[in-house]
C-alpha cells in the first residue's frame, strides 16, 4: 500500500504539488492523469525517492520514502519517461548491472534476469546492443529492469510514448499482465489507454487531486452531459416545440442538410440515454414526424478530464521549470 499525505513541492514561488493526499491499495492498475505541468511527474519522482518534497510524507508499505529509503525503494520498480538504459550494453548485461545494484547476486540474480526477460518477451533481442533495438523493445527492457527484485509496486511514467500502434498494444497487454501480480501506477496522456487498462483513475490539476475513482463511476457521478443525435423531417419550430417538453435536455444544436432534413444534436443530464431516445421517438410519432436516424453517445473519460481540469492555465515558464527540475 502507498500512502501520500499532505504532499507539497515548491520550486521558488511555483507550487508544483499542493497538499496532495491519497492512498493506493494492492492489486490494481492505477492511471495518473493531469494536464502538462499539473505535477504528475513531480509527484511520481517524490513517490520513488528521486526527488525530495517541500513538505508532506510518502509511505511505501509503512516505510517512509525519505526516512527509510532502502526499505521503501525495495518495494518499488520504476520506469521513468526516458528509460535509463546504457546503449552500449546488451539487455542481459544491463539487467545484470541493475540487478546487482538492487542487491541481487548469484543464482537469484540469474533466475530473476531469466524471469523478467521471459515476462517482457525480449528473449530474441537479449544479446543485441540496446542501441540497435527498436523503441518498443527499449521500453520492454526498461520495464524488465523495473521488475528486478520482485517489487510490490511498479510505477510507469508515460510507458507508451513514442511507440507505434502495434508496440502500444503489446505494452498495454504487458501492463495488464503485470497488474495481476503487482500494483501498477502509470502516467499517460492517452485517455483511451487509461480507460482501457486501468481499474482506478487519479486526476490531478494544479497540483491538487480533483478525482479518484473507477472510470465508470467518474463518468456517472460528474455533470458531463450525455449526447443524442438524430435526423428528422420536422422543421426547427416543430423540433423546438417537441424538445421543450423533455426536461432532461440541456442543450440543442441544429444543422440543415442539403436533402432538406435537419440534423439535431442534443445534450442531456440524464444517465439513461435509452429512456431519452424513447421519449424523443414517441414525441415525434405523436406529432406525426419521422426520425430517420438516431444515435446516443455516453460521456467518457475524456469528457470527465476536460470538465475537471477546465480553466487550468499553466504558463510555459512554470511548465519548463517543472521539466528542468525533474
Amino acid at each position: 500500500m502507498i500512502t501520500v499525505e499532505h504532499l507539497t513541492k515548491c520550486y521558488g514561488d511555483f507550487m508544483a504539488v499542493n497538499d496532495l493526499s491519497f492512498e493506493i491499495g494492492e492489486g490494481h492498475v492505477y492511471g495518473f492523469l493531469g494536464p502538462n505541468g499539473a505535477g504528475k511527474s513531480t509527484t511520481m519522482n517524490i513517490m520513488t525517492g528521486c526527488l525530495s518534497a517541500t513538505s508532506g510524507q510518502v509511505k511505501i508499505y509503512g516505510h517512509d520514502i525519505l526516512e527509510e529509503p532502502e526499505q521503501a525503494k525495495k518495494m518499488i520498480g520504476y520506469l521513468p519517461e526516458q528509460p535509463p538504459l546504457y546503449m552500449n550494453e546488451t539487455p542481459v548485461e544491463y539487467l545484470k548491472f541493475v540487478g546487482e545494484a538492487k542487491g541481487l547476486k548469484g543464482k537469484e540474480l540469474k533466475e530473476q534476469i531469466e524471469e523478467v526477460i521471459e515476462q517482457t518477451k525480449i528473449e530474441q533481442v537479449k544479446n543485441k546492443l540496446i542501441s540497435a533495438l527498436s523503441k518498443g523493445y527499449r521500453q520492454r527492457v526498461g520495464i524488465a529492469q523495473a521488475l528486478l527484485g520482485n517489487p510490490k509496486v511498479i510505477i510507469l511514467d508515460e510507458p507508451t510514448v513514442g511507440l507505434d500502434p502495434i508496440q502500444i498494444i503489446e505494452i498495454r497487454d504487458l501492463i495488464r499482465q503485470l497488474g495481476e501480480n503487482h500494483t501498477v501506477i502509470l502516467s499517460s496522456h492517452i485517455l483511451s489507454e487509461v480507460q482501457a487498462i486501468c481499474d482506478k483513475v487519479l486526476i490531478i490539476s494544479k497540483g491538487k487531486l480533483v478525482a479518484f475513482d473507477e472510470p465508470e463511476n467518474l463518468e456517472k457521478l460528474l455533470s458531463v452531459s450525455n449526447g443524442i443525435s438524430f435526423i428528422t423531417e420536422a422543421s426547427k419550430e416543430e423540433i423546438r416545440e417537441i424538445l421543450c417538453n423533455i426536461n432532461e435536455i440541456t442543450q440543442c444544436e441544429f444543422e440543415e442538410r442539403a436533402d432538406g432534413m435537419i440534423a439535431v444534436n442534443i445534450k442531456t443530464k440524464s444517465d439513461d440515454s435509452q429512456d431519452i431516445c424513447r421519449q424523443l421517438f414517441m414525441a415525434f410519432v405523436e406529432k406525426k414526424k419521422v426520425i430517420l436516424q438516431m444515435s446516443s453517445q455516453k460521456a467518457n473519460l475524456e469528457d470527465v478530464f476536460i470538465e475537471l481540469t477546465e480553466g487550468e492555465n499553466t504558463d510555459n515558464h512554470s511548465e519548463e521549470r517543472e521539466v528542468e527540475e525533474e
